[in-house]
């Protein structure tokens, strides 16, 4: 007997009893719509977070003050000794700016106080150079950034962010050219920086940006930089790692021996690390829907062998009739299979559905990967050939006379 022919026997032994096919075939589909959603979640997570990341700037690399662990990729609990000083990004961008750097900007940070008319805010104060929206890839949507005589002379003028821009003038004044406090001290604003979005620090927007020897000597009261922004060229991130490390060791005259007196970290390195964080997620998510899935496996092996009883008797009248253990045995293999492949296409249909109302209705990124539908697919099939083996196994053992005597 045929394959088609076996299916059409599946489905008729199917129809006969919609609701138990039904009943059957839910932890199936419970299981599969998990697996594929599950995935989607994780998967979507992913690529959030990735996008993230690569929003903060263009091949970036930070280089903070003290050594670390290579475990730790931030400059938390590093050392406090200060070895960075201002002209070292002037020597990264003219020493390496042919090879594997495009730019490169001093940067201190802190949090103030600010203040304009009635409105008082309290957000990130960050003192950079010039090269700092071409690292982080940063457009203005008003005004201007400030220039390098901006700097060198320590002018109170500033780029805020759109957070402080909807803070700061609830009202919408236009905000370049309003003089604003940052603590105590007048700033005029000279441009409104792009809307950003999140980060992994946080908003993006909620910044004021304001030439670095400003902030750095007349806001925080210090002479020494807290880090230096490098931007590499596309594909060259691990050479600017290199040259950036053996120009600043050279620079600090430190020993071949010894340690660096300050830390490097690339933008590939949070991407590599957000991505196995993710995909550890994804991992464990889909192990938890597979449960569903085995539980699925075993209520239709359950099924399976209730059948086999109930339909003793026509099992005795087939093989009366010429039929092989053979054919009984593939007759029941397959009609397993069916049932978790229907299980299997109604649980990809409640997968998508599910994306589609998270990815519609709710934050929550999900994406429905074409892969984990064919996972899902084959699992269910894989689950019909195991869940349906041994009831197979015993409609095909049957004897022909006892069968016949069955009532």
């Amino acid at each position: 007997m045929r394959i088609l022919e076996f299916i059409k026997l599946a489905l008729f032994a199917i129809t006969r009893n919609k609701t138990r096919a039904f009943l059957t075939m839910l932890g199936i589909i419970i299981g599969v719509g998990s697996v594929i959603a599950m995935i989607g979640i994780g998967e979507g997570s992913k690529r959030a977070s990735v996008a993230i990341i690569q929003n903060m700037g263009s091949n970036m690399i930070m280089v903070f003050n003290g050594g670390s662990n290579r475990s730790n990729l931030g400059p938390m609990a590093m050392g406090s000794m200060e070895v960075l000083r201002e002209e070292d990004a002037t020597l990264i961008q003219q020493e390496l700016g042919r090879t594997s750097v495009v730019a490169a900007s001093p940067g201190v940070r802190t949090s103030k106080p600010v203040v304009y008319q009635n409105s008082n805010y309290f957000t990130s104060i960050q003192g950079v150079g010039t090269g700092w929206p071409q690292i982080r890839g940063w457009e203005l949507e008003e005004g201007r950034f400030f220039n390098d005589g901006e700097i060198k002379a320590m002018s109170k003028v500033c780029v805020i962010g759109k957070t402080v821009q909807a803070n700061l003038f609830p009202n919408g004044e236009p905000p370049v050219g309003q003089i604003i406090r940052i603590g105590k001290m007048p700033f005029t604003i000279v441009g409104v920086l792009e809307k950003k979005g999140a980060s992994m620090m946080g908003d993006q927007d909620d910044v004021i940006v304001a030439p670095y020897t400003t902030v750095m000597r007349k806001i925080m009261g210090r002479d020494r930089i807290q880090q230096i922004m490098v931007s590499a060229m596309e594909d060259r991130s691990d050479l600017a790692e290199e040259e950036v490390t053996a120009l600043l060791r050279q620079r600090m005259k430190v020993a071949p021996k010894d340690d660096s007196p300050f830390t490097i970290r690339k933008q590939d390195d949070w991407i590599k690390m957000s991505e196995k964080q993710a995909g550890v997620l994804t991992m464990f998510l889909a192990m938890a829907a597979g449960i569903s899935l085995l539980v699925g496996g075993i209520g239709i092996s359950n099924i399976m062998l209730v059948s086999v009883t109930e339909r003793t008797r026509e099992i005795g009248i087939r093989r009366a009739l010429g039929a092989t253990r053979r054919s009984v045995l593939w007759q029941f293999l397959i009609e397993a299979v069916v049932l978790a492949l229907f299980g299997g296409l109604l649980g990809v249909s409640l997968a998508l559905g599910t994306i589609w109302v998270l990815k519609t209705f709710t934050a929550l990124p999900a994406v429905a990967e074409s892969w984990a539908v064919a996972l899902g697919l084959g699992f269910s099939g894989v689950v019909g050939v195991a869940a349906g083996f041994l009831p197979a196994l015993k409609a095909a053992g049957l004897d022909v006379i006892d069968a016949l005597r069955y009532e």
